[in-house]
């Protein structure tokens, strides 16, 4: 861990010293490439065929995401800000990955048990959006996030803090929930190669 977290310490120096547009979009499809495949570790069979809905459910729900918080809430300037669009994208595209994960696994393990395949999509979604949900339940009251404990311990204002950490829920919730509707609808549209 700890040789893990200076490395890419380092790394993430580099990164956010450079002013490149191409290197920045590199690293977020590196992103949803790693994610997507990571995601699908739970599925033993048709990993590689379920990899192409996979990338577009989380490149979809996690972009979609990622542009309407960095464009339209944030308004970077540059777009690609990296000091800023790194961690976000990190934050969006690990949620995403996590939901679809968790709604893969479910579905084809209800559809292993010749559950039917509305009940088991319905299922899947559910399983899906539980750990989201539990978060939005429990922030403020069970626990205090990482980011609005870190803006709290840099000397930022609580409820500075807490806007931000409202809009860091809105988004993990908002690119988990999407990323896993997409997941589902592209599957059903081919489910039957799978």
């Amino acid at each position: 861990m700890l040789v893990q977290l200076l490395i890419i310490g380092g790394v993430l120096s580099t990164i956010f010293n450079s002013d490149n547009a191409w290197l920045i979009t590199t690293i977020l499809i590196v992103m949803v490439l790693l994610s997507s495949w990571i995601a699908l570790n739970t599925i033993e069979e048709n990993r590689i065929k379920l990899l192409m809905p996979t990338i577009a459910a989380i490149s979809i729900g996690g972009g979609f995401t990622l542009i309407i918080i960095s464009q339209g809430v944030l308004q970077l300037t540059p777009w690609y800000q990296p000091q800023v669009l790194i961690p976000l994208a990190g934050m969006i595209f690990a949620n995403a990955m996590n939901s679809v994960s968790l709604c893969a696994e479910r579905l084809f393990s209800e559809l292993k048990n010749n559950t039917p395949y509305l009940q088991a999509r319905n299922h899947a979604l559910n399983a899906a959006s539980i750990p989201v949900i539990n978060s939005l339940f429990a922030v403020g009251i069970v626990s205090l996030p990482g980011m609005m404990t870190g803006q709290i311990l840099s000397g930022i204002s609580p409820l500075i803090a807490a806007r931000y950490q409202i809009m860091v829920m809105c988004m993990i919730f908002a690119s988990a929930i999407i990323s896993a509707v997409l997941f589902l609808v592209l599957v059903k549209t081919h489910k039957n190669e799978y």
